[in-house]
């Protein structure tokens, strides 16, 4: 039986992270397993392709929720990355790290180590932005490549005009020292290619002799001898493996699959997992608790302009566009299509935003298959910290069954008046003046659905989806409910920590790709025994 020094579990946006620094010490025998395959892929690599990589069957998960009693009884699609990178290689690159206001949280929680001071230094050890050159908020030299938008359609121009005639304030630079305010985004992109954990993290490191990388390879349970994890039982091609590490196993399998290996390891709630034929090893009923998502909706418009991107989706402009955008790196293909937007106070008399906004210079994929397609433009936006809190649950024994989701969306009164009054504020800005000239019709919400708080608490049931963000069902946290503490060791068992989004507390206000990787850069530290970096 092989065996490792590290063993990690999924090879996705902390994964790969973490691969590449425990391997740094050439005396670590590094093990990565992935259960999906190789990143190298247009659809991935070119940013206006970000939409369709969600969705791309055979590096996805393909999950769906449970339907959604706040929702009209509802199931959305949950995609989730099942490729080198994970999800970082099929989101929409947007580099965000959440508030000031959400790391003290999780300080005063009870997590010493985790305030913004704290995790500061390490966002900045990962980062590599040169256009930022001696910001105080940012670095210059980490593997991880951060750039501006160029948003040159005037669309972006139009929506950014209207939001000021809106007072909205403007904001350069949503992860500096402050949120609030609408602006141009960051993203990961490089030469006019995606940046992932895997390309940043990864690829670089590839052929170092002590890191072995297993893709194609699914983990069907935690071994434990002794109340300590000692090794995994794998399958790959339908071939039965075991292998064994010597210091740490580190779960990086993600918010849906983490909880859902543990679960079937018989680490969680003792009663229902004995219902279900499997053996309960260690009673941790939080194991799969605490699920959080951003719920996000859509105002769509109708362009009176020929200038949005569905002038792009002409077949013989598209391929010329994609082979440049892969051949080069040039040319329209190259911007991800969502390059302004911000984050908004519903209500003046809140301290921190509670909405995320973006602007999109084109109509979604759903609304062109219900007949509503042509030149358009969105205007979403997303709760940024709902209350509501949902599950994730093994529903057998078999590892290969999907596991019930049930985010539980909506479930708060409080969640659905920051949703009705972000459509209220939406709605402002999209009938504002500034917009005139390039708006033809809404063509959705409707008038009615605008009507009152019914209508559109209604609207928002029926037209409300996943931002892509699911956290929190491993919860780190200082008291004994919690599935990890602040070193992100396992609750009763020793060896296995747990790295990737499940272990946040509570969700970021934003986009959970840079945090995750902001955590897996700190772990790597706790694992190695390293002092955590100063501020």
């Amino acid at each position: 039986m092989q065996e490792f020094d590290f063993i990690i579990i999924g090879a996705g946006s902390a994964g790969c992270v973490l691969a590449n620094r425990l391997s740094e010490d050439s005396r670590n025998r590094v093990l990565l397993i992935e259960a999906g395959g190789s990143d190298r892929n247009p659809v991935f690599t070119i940013p206006l392709m970000a939409g369709a990589a969600y969705f791309w069957k055979p590096s996805n998960w393909h999950y769906e929720t449970a339907p959604q009693p706040y929702m009209d009884n509802r199931s959305v699609k949950w995609p989730r990355g099942k490729v080198l990178g994970g999800c970082s290689t099929i989101n929409g690159m947007m580099y965000m790290r959440g508030t000031r206001a959400d790391y003290d949280h999780w300080r005063q929680l009870g997590l010493p180590g985790w305030s913004y001071d704290d995790v500061l230094p390490y966002f900045k050890r990962a980062e590599s932005n040169p256009e930022r050159e001696g910001d105080p908020f940012h670095g210059q030299d980490g593997p991880l490549h951060v750039e501006k938008a160029r948003a040159d359609n005037p669309l972006y121009k139009a929506f950014l005009s209207a939001g000021a005639a809106e007072g909205m304030p403007v904001n350069q630079d949503f992860n500096g020292a402050r949120q609030e305010g609408l602006g141009v985004y960051d993203f990961n992109v490089k030469n006019g290619r995606r940046v992932s954990s895997a390309t940043a993290y990864l690829d670089p490191v590839r052929t170092r002799p002590n890191l072995e990388i297993r893709t194609h390879t699914h983990v069907t349970a935690i071994r434990m001898e002794n109340g300590r994890a000692v090794g995994l039982d794998l399958e790959r091609g339908g071939a039965k493996q075991q292998v064994n590490a010597r210091r740490e196993i580190i779960l990086s399998a993600g918010a849906i699959n983490s909880p859902k290996l543990l679960q079937l390891s018989g680490i969680g709630d003792s009663q229902r997992l004995k219902a279900l034929g499997i053996v309960p090893r260690v009673h941790l009923p939080e194991v799969g608790q605490n699920l959080q998502d951003h719920l996000g909706v859509y105002l769509k418009y109708a362009a009176s302009q020929k200038i949005t991107l569905f002038g792009l989706f002409r077949p013989d402009r598209f391929v010329s566009a994609m082979a440049r955008a892969w051949l080069f790196g040039k040319g329209p293909a190259t911007a991800v299509p969502l390059e302004a937007g911000g984050f908004l106070k519903t209500r003046p008399e809140l301290d921190e935003p509670d909405i995320h906004m973006t602007f999109v210079p084109g109509l979604n994929l759903e609304t062109t298959r219900a007949g509503q397609g042509g030149h358009g433009y969105l205007i979403s936006f997303y709760q940024l910290r709902p209350d509501s809190r949902g599950e994730v649950h093994v529903t057998s024994a078999d590892p290969m069954a999907k596991p019930t989701m049930d985010p539980a969306y909506l479930k708060e009164d409080s969640d659905r008046r920051v949703m009705r009054d972000g459509a209220r504020l939406a709605h402002r800005i999209g009938e504002n003046a500034a917009m005139a000239p390039y708006c033809s019709h809404r063509i959705s919400p409707t008038e009615t659905d605008m009507m009152d708080d019914a209508t559109i608490d209604a609207w928002v049931r029926q037209s409300g989806n996943t931002t892509f963000h699911p956290t929190g069902t491993c919860r780190m946290g200082g008291d004994d409910g919690a599935v990890v503490d602040a070193e992100l060791k396992l609750r009763g068992v020793d060896g296995i920590r747990v790295v990737d989004a499940s272990v946040m507390p509570m969700i970021v206000s934003g986009n959970t790709s840079a945090p995750t990787m902001m955590i897996a850069e700190k772990a790597s530290d706790m694992i190695l025994g390293r002092p955590a970096l100063a501020g």
